[in-house]
């Protein structure tokens, strides 16, 4: 059954309720155990969207590439948020997300009034005004649009992070767990592109020494799963 297109429902909703600039809110690289974790807004107004606009994970990486840029400059505004690595490793998941977005709603031209966010928690906390929504970035224009750039735009940085490292394929995987990547660490071990806090490393004998320990794990973190 096909997906149904996303509308501008929840952002005139908002509207209604008095935000006059609303912008949607995405991420990428969560579950991934190198690279950063980056996330997208984007103030998209109430114009149509393009046509093919729906969750990133949804399209073809060829589409996804074809659709970036048409976003890019059909959208009112977008601006994108890194955590890196370290970042992540020192902060945990909960809080790197928090400090891309916040990097990234600040880089906006205009701080937006209201914020759609992907999903069912709320990670961004005031003083935003944050509405949550589950799927955003099938159902809600604003967010899918943040989740095709920031998609496309972290692949292409973890490209280049590819042709550095090529044992890893990044190119390919994108710093999430694959066969080739899987095998790249149990030869080669981390680069310093990894996430060093993950449970990967815990899999890894000739290499979990090099792990680095938080307070608190988070629950999203993945075994090597050998």
């Amino acid at each position: 059954m096909p997906i149904a297109p996303p509308t501008h429902s929840v952002e005139r909703s908002l509207r209604r309720a008095g935000a006059q600039l609303v912008a949607g809110v995405d991420e990428v690289g969560r579950g991934a155990w190198a690279g950063p974790v980056t996330v997208c807004a984007a103030v998209t107004g109430l114009r149509r969207a393009p046509e093919g606009l729906t969750d990133s994970k949804l399209i073809t990486p060829r589409r996804r590439a074809e659709l970036a840029p048409l976003l890019a400059d059909w959208a009112h505004a977008y601006a994108l948020g890194h955590a890196s690595p370290l970042e992540c490793d020192e902060l945990g998941m909960t809080a790197a997300l928090r400090l891309a977005a916040v990097r990234a709603l600040e880089a906006l031209p205009q701080r937006p009034d209201a914020v759609i966010l992907d999903g069912k928690h709320d990670y961004l906390g005031g003083p935003w005004r944050v509405r949550t929504v589950i799927k955003g970035d099938q159902s809600c224009v604003s967010v899918a649009t943040a989740s095709v750039i920031a998609k496309v735009r972290r692949d292409a940085m973890m490209a280049e992070l590819g042709g550095q490292y090529p044992a890893f394929a990044f190119e390919a995987n994108a710093g999430y767990p694959s066969p080739v990547h899987r095998e790249a660490l149990s030869e080669l071990g981390p680069t310093p592109h990894h996430r060093m806090s993950w449970a990967y490393l815990d899999d890894l004998p000739a290499w979990r020494h090099l792990k680095t320990t938080r307070s608190q794990v988070d629950s999203e973190q993945l075994s090597l799963g050998f």
